[in-house]
């Protein structure tokens, strides 16, 4: 197999466009060294066809590109809307619910079952990372929550949530985790990302079961949560590789904090020896053109 030359390595997430054998081959040639796929989307019949295709290149062609699985995680989301999206406006007043409806102005589905009982009054909610913004009035603890809207506009179907104030109790491997987790273990990737991690036991609780299935894949936390970076330390500890996941991380805390806590997270990870990956929107503007902004460059380069 060809070796690693370089110590920083290009880690690309695919898709539908890069997963064919023809693209795969010419990042291959380009320098890739690693393939995520990324189990929040596609089904596994998908995943096995673009595993196949890395392992088969990887031996046609004597390379060595690793293949990081990175698992959904708890990820919160509104249900469906009414079509067209709603429109929220600021100082309404509306009802985030447990209970499944298609949603309007005034009552809104999430898919959280604990929501009504884990959230406080004053604490904010966040949806479709960070472009709306709710306070939440208060809570009838079972299946209702009464919101403000604080920073408004239109909400689609099946957006993301985000509570950066809260301290959610979803287990960090959700049942759609463990099926996706046997799949990856019966094909032995390399590597798995943990979304949305917490604190050192969530490592934990998935490298026992890696460990219990008689597997090697090692195990990259992604720091996507306040949580997580309070507890760093004991989270570097046990994961075999970081992840500075800044698309979340930059919606769950104040997006100037970002970079000093990318900074501080790559020399924790430098100091303990540990590999540290730097993800989202890195060279982004070359999905439609084929050079990077120099802020791009300069993203790269502080990351190096």
């Amino acid at each position: 197999m060809k070796p690693f030359h370089s110590r920083t390595k290009i880690v690309a997430t695919l898709g539908p466009a890069s997963a064919k054998p023809e693209v795969l081959y010419s990042m291959f040639n380009a320098g890739l060294d690693v393939c995520r796929l990324n189990f929040s989307h596609g089904s596994q019949a998908d995943h096995q066809a673009v595993l196949d295709t890395i392992r088969s290149l990887n031996e046609k062609y004597n390379y060595n590109v690793g293949i990081l699985a990175d698992l959904q995680g708890p990820k919160i989301r509104i249900g469906t809307v009414k079509e067209g999206g709603i429109n929220l406006v600021n100082g309404a007043r509306t009802t985030i619910t447990t209970e499944k409806c298609v949603g309007n102005e005034e009552r809104i589905y999430i898919t959280y079952d604990t929501f009504p009982q884990d959230v406080k009054p004053g604490e904010i909610i966040l949806l479709d990372d960070g472009k709306l913004q709710m306070r939440v009035i208060e809570t009838n603890l079972k299946d209702e929550v009464i919101c403000e809207v604080v920073h408004g506009g239109i909400l689609t179907s099946r957006k993301g949530v985000n509570l950066p104030n809260t301290k959610v109790s979803i287990p960090s491997l959700t049942p759609e985790d463990r099926d996706n987790l046997e799949f990856v273990l019966q094909n032995d990737v390399e590597w798995i990302g943990l979304s949305f991690v917490r604190n050192a036991e969530d490592i934990i609780e998935l490298k026992d079961i890696i460990k219990a299935r008689g597997k090697t894949a090692r195990v990259i936390a992604k720091i996507e949560k306040p949580e997580a970076i309070a507890n760093i330390d004991e989270i570097i500890a046990v994961s075999d590789g970081i992840m500075v996941a800044r698309g979340d991380l930059g919606v769950e805390m104040p997006m100037e904090e970002v970079p000093l806590l990318q900074k501080m997270i790559v020399q924790k990870c430098r100091a303990a020896s540990k590999p540290v990956i730097v993800a989202t929107q890195m060279l982004e503007s070359m999905i439609t053109t084929p050079r990077p902004t120099r802020a791009e460059v300069n993203d790269v380069a502080n990351s190096v």
